[in-house]
């Protein structure tokens, strides 16, 4: 019989990740026999564990940091993944490998479930220039939204994701942000601030309009900061952990063939494993 197909995380370090406890519930709901593994795979070993990922025994997988970058030069990534800049999903096709970005469906799949409506926003208002925020702006623009205001400590990199994705990104100064929220009806905070052990934001989301949605991309804690206070003012919220949830969706399909669900019994499992961590 042959083997059961597997994936795998390619990660340095990777052991923190709560993809294998996502993909092992949906292969076993599913009831598909297969394996899902953490692969610590240290950055010069990189391209020598990628170009052989299938003499290793897998069918695809994901990257996580600080490889999202560096294995674009070893697929062919789809148009996402260059717009982005980044990869997070390798699969094979055709016996060729493959690669794309799926936290720009994660992020927008997990507004639309959270906060149906979120995009009648004109403005939105992204915090970070890393490679999480590229594909924010990216899923942004592909959605419609107008103007999308990008504030980063060091404007050079705001400025540098602003002549990527073009004129409808503006790049904002660190201190221009309370400004840009008197006109943001969409929030997002794509830096680790608000992480556990990290310093808040530290900013008044009382200046956001009364309609606007905040979402974080951060998930320890699973209620930040950030999303505290909007939520005590009344405002829609979208957590990191729904992102992290929605983003591991069409890598298992790819994979595996079928399409998993994001469900309440899922995002319940894993929250246990966060708290009890």
């Amino acid at each position: 019989m042959p083997e059961a197909p597997a994936a795998c995380l390619i990660g340095w370090p990777a052991a923190h990740s709560r993809s294998p406890l996502i993909h092992h519930y949906w292969l076993r709901t599913l009831g598909i026999a297969g394996g899902y593994v953490i692969e610590a795979v240290p950055p010069a070993d990189l391209r020598d564990f990628v170009l052989r990922l299938s003499l290793r025994g897998f069918v695809g997988a994901n990257v996580t940091i600080p490889h999202k970058e560096g294995v674009l030069a070893l697929s062919q990534p789809d148009e996402r993944a260059r717009a982005v800049g980044a990869a997070n999903t390798l699969w094979f096709e055709n016996g060729e490998l493959r690669s794309t970005n799926t936290d720009v469906e994660g992020f927008i799949n997990n507004l639309d479930a959270c906060a149906p409506g979120w995009d009648a926003a004109e403005d939105a208002l992204v915090l970070g220039a890393g490679g999480s925020s590229r594909a924010v702006v990216f899923g942004l623009i592909e959605r419609g939204i107008k103007r999308v205001h990008l504030a980063n400590r060091t404007i050079a990199r705001a400025e540098a994701i602003a002549k990527t994705f073009g004129p409808r990104v503006h790049p904002v100064s660190w201190e221009g942000i309370g400004e840009a929220l008197l006109r943001a009806r969409l929030l997002v905070n794509t830096t680790s601030l608000g992480m556990r052990g990290q310093p808040a934001l530290g900013f008044d989301v009382a200046r956001l309009p009364q309609d606007a949605v905040v979402a974080d991309l951060v998930y320890v804690p699973l209620v930040t900061p950030l999303l505290a206070a909007a939520q005590a003012r009344g405002l829609k919220t979208a957590d990191g952990l729904g992102m992290l949830l929605h983003q591991a969706v069409r890598g298992f399909e790819l994979w595996f063939g079928k399409r998993p669900q994001v469900t309440p019994e899922l995002r319940a499992l894993v929250e246990a494993d966060l708290t009890k961590t």
